[in-house]
């Protein structure tokens, strides 16, 4: 088993989210984040005065699957979730040492 850890921005997420569940993903955990990576922010106007916005608003979506399908994940979030634009986010692959569904006891492959 894989996680599969995507930092993307908040507009992409019903694609994202869609082309995931056309794949046969039917769970994931989607949560509210703040971060910045090469572009360092951005600059903003407020009532004539400018800010620095250090931390932009992104979503992180968490999936745990099967080895087969991370390659097929990988690609169909990527091509989902790219803009062309600088911010388009980060997509992390970390394995999975074993994962137990609380309710029934299952675990392995048949918890997910």
């Amino acid at each position: 088993m894989r996680k599969v850890e995507c930092i993307i921005k908040p507009f992409k997420l019903d694609d994202v989210k869609s082309v995931l569940t056309d794949l046969g993903i039917n769970g994931m955990t989607v949560s509210e984040v703040r971060g910045f990576g090469r572009q360092k922010g951005h600059t903003e106007l407020y009532r004539g005065a400018e800010y620095q916005i250090d931390f932009i608003p992104k979503v992180k979506i968490e999936l745990v699957i099967p080895v087969e399908m991370v390659d097929e994940v990988v690609a169909a979030v990527q091509k989902e979730a790219c803009t062309g634009r600088i911010g388009d986010g980060k997509i992390f692959v970390m394995p999975v040492g074993q994962a137990i569904r609380i309710r029934t006891g299952e675990s392995g492959i048949d918890s997910l």
